[in-house]
């Protein structure tokens, strides 16, 4: 009998710990191959000309696959990288390994969703299947109280009924040895340079630093319940504090970490000192979950207004973004959220909130403009969060909420230290002020 080989498609799934593909493949197969592709779609330039990824994600997500890479070798395995189009590559490399099939998790966002659909074409030209699995969101879609097409649109409905009638899955066991076949090839990290971006320069007022990788992940989640004075933040809310979040969401967005390891974190310390703050970040693991639904029931027409999905939208004066984006509106708090944005690209839910509302509200722009903008420059970028919240400050979609609405209010400690901090831009490697 033929050695079975299964090739697992790395996306935003960059772990070895609670991984379903990598631990299914290993109990299916006599050989793993696991591969990364950097894709060159997320690396060109938009209608804007500016890349859809900023050099800040960029080096995270280097530092990720690199983290990855090791921890592989760690149990015996090898990450095949390669730089193209994956549904060029990975056809090359089922064929080169005599690979039996395909393994991935599933997308929702429909540019990640069409090129699955790519790799998937491409795949069954060869006979070859293209297996889905559900690994990005805390309760798996089979475990909700309804059908997607039954999924409430109201977040506090979808709450209410997701917390009362379903469990969150234990984790998955880890693979305790992984056999890859021989690779004569396993390809190298591609540089910055060579995805066409620069170095991105560290702002020394930058307060985190974000190290791409599982095992960073680990210890930020480690970090995270042992501080020995959590802050206590008033329950419910999302925005009550700028510096007070877990800072999981960027290892969140590129899977070095899964919500199921936070949320059994978080079930450790439901009767601690931490209970409040456990709470609290739950919520935005249901906030993530509940974004990420939205567009598997929706697609596209979730960022659309349903009453016209067509309708054209505001003209933005061009002006009047950059100075948005530059953080030039004369608005304290809103310029320095913009200005730490620009310098690190990393910024607080309550931030992310206030200037969106801002941008939209107020200066009357474009909304899909600030989620574009954002999409290039957060670390923690992910589809579905950032365009599902974006259209939810926007109201152009059903999502009405009451109690858990996305508050977009200034807070009042706008002349804070942080303000202080951040009133002025970013700074360059020679120590000036610069405009983004």
């Amino acid at each position: 009998m033929s050695e079975k080989t299964i090739l697992v498609w790395f996306r935003n799934d960059l772990r070895i710990h609670d991984n379903e593909i990598l631990l299914e493949a290993v109990r299916k197969a006599d050989k793993v191959l696991p591969v990364y592709c950097f894709d060159p779609y997320y690396f060109q330039h938009n209608a804007l000309g500016v890349p859809k990824t900023g050099s800040f994600r960029a080096r995270f997500l280097l530092e990720a696959v690199a983290d990855l890479r090791k921890n592989l070798q760690a149990y015996g395995a090898e990450l095949v990288i390669r730089t193209g189009n994956p549904a060029e590559i990975l056809p090359q490399l089922a064929e080169q390994y005599q690979v039996n099939e395909v393994y991935h998790h599933r997308e929702v966002a429909y540019e990640e969703t069409g090129i699955s659909e790519q790799v998937e074409a491409a795949l069954w030209k060869m006979r070859l299947n293209l297996k889905h699995f559900i690994g990005h969101t805390l309760y798996h879609k089979e475990d909700l109280p309804f059908p997607i097409k039954d999924i409430p649109d109201s977040f506090a409905v979808f709450k209410k009924k997701v917390e009362r009638d379903s469990n969150v899955r234990p984790c998955v066991p880890t693979p305790e040895h992984i056999i890859t076949p021989e690779i004569p090839d396993a390809g190298e990290l591609p540089t910055l340079q060579q995805l066409g971006l620069d170095e991105p320069v560290d702002d020394p007022r930058a307060t985190n630093y974000f190290q791409g990788g599982e095992t960073a992940a680990l210890v930020q989640l480690h970090k995270y319940f042992s501080q020995s004075d959590p802050a206590v933040k008033p329950k419910g809310s999302r925005n009550s504090s700028v510096n007070n979040s877990s800072k999981l969401s960027p290892w969140l967005a590129v899977g070095c970490i899964s919500p199921r390891q936070v949320y059994w974190e978080i079930f450790k310390h439901n009767q601690d000192s931490y209970a409040q703050t456990a709470s609290l970040l739950k919520l935005e693991l249901l906030w993530r979950d509940y974004f990420r639904f939205m567009f598997k029931k929706h697609g596209q027409k979730f960022i659309k207004s349903k009453t016209d999905s067509d309708a054209q939208a505001p003209a933005t004066n061009e002006f009047d973004f950059l100075k948005w984006a530059n953080g030039e509106t004369g608005v304290p708090f809103v310029d320095a959220c913009m200005h730490e944005l620009n310098a690190t690209g990393y910024i607080c839910n309550p931030c992310r909130q206030i200037v969106a509302a801002y941008l939209v509200h107020e200066l009357k722009a474009d909304w899909t403009r600030g989620a574009a903008y954002f999409e290039e420059k957060l670390i923690d970028y992910s589809p579905a969060s950032n365009w599902g919240n974006w259209a939810f400050i926007a109201g152009v979609n059903d999502a009405k909420e009451s109690k858990y609405t996305i508050a977009a209010m200034q807070p009042k400690d706008a002349a804070s230290d942080f303000v202080n901090t951040w009133q002025h831009s970013p700074i360059d490697e020679a120590g000036d002020l610069v405009n983004v």
